[in-house]
Formats: C-alpha cells, structure tokens, sequence
C-alpha cells in the first residue's frame, strides 16, 4: 500500500504514499485514518487523491484527530500527514 519515497517537503523523516487517487471521499480520508496508525510517531503520510473534497476533508481530519497536516502539494495531487501521537 504504502512505500518510502524519500524525505518530506520540511525535509524531515520518510514519507509513506497512500495512493487514493480515483477514490471519491469519504474513501481517502478512511484509508488514510487506517493507514497512519500503523506508522510510527513523527511519520509523515503523502495521501494522494483527486477528489477536489480531500482538500478540506483531509485538513479536516487532521484537526480533529490532533495530526498536523504538513502540505498539500499540487503534483499527485497530494496531501501530507504527520502522526503526531
């Protein structure tokens, strides 16, 4: 599902892809809340999905659930979690 693909746009620690794209939310938002558990503290997810609602359902997510959200970034296009605990 996920695979390391470098450093994070802050340049700190890996980055895991959740590929989400063709999925229409809620589905993004789910994978993602399933997937970031299993990484450890500090970890940052890119969850790329291109259904225009992940831009504020992911955001949205990360408020409510206390991760940061790190960046949205136009090419995938991506969205960039951080666990925080």
């Amino acid at each position: 599902m996920g695979r390391p693909t470098g450093a994070s746009t802050d340049g700190v620690g890996p980055v895991e892809v959740l590929d989400c794209r063709g999925q229409r939310c809620p589905l993004p938002v789910i994978a993602l809340a399933r997937r970031l558990p299993e990484l450890p503290v500090g970890a940052v997810l890119r969850v790329l999905a291109d259904d225009p609602a992940a831009a504020v359902d992911i955001p949205a997510w990360c408020r409510m659930r206390a991760h940061e959200f790190v960046t949205a970034t136009p090419e995938g296009p991506g969205y960039e979690v951080r666990r925080t605990h």
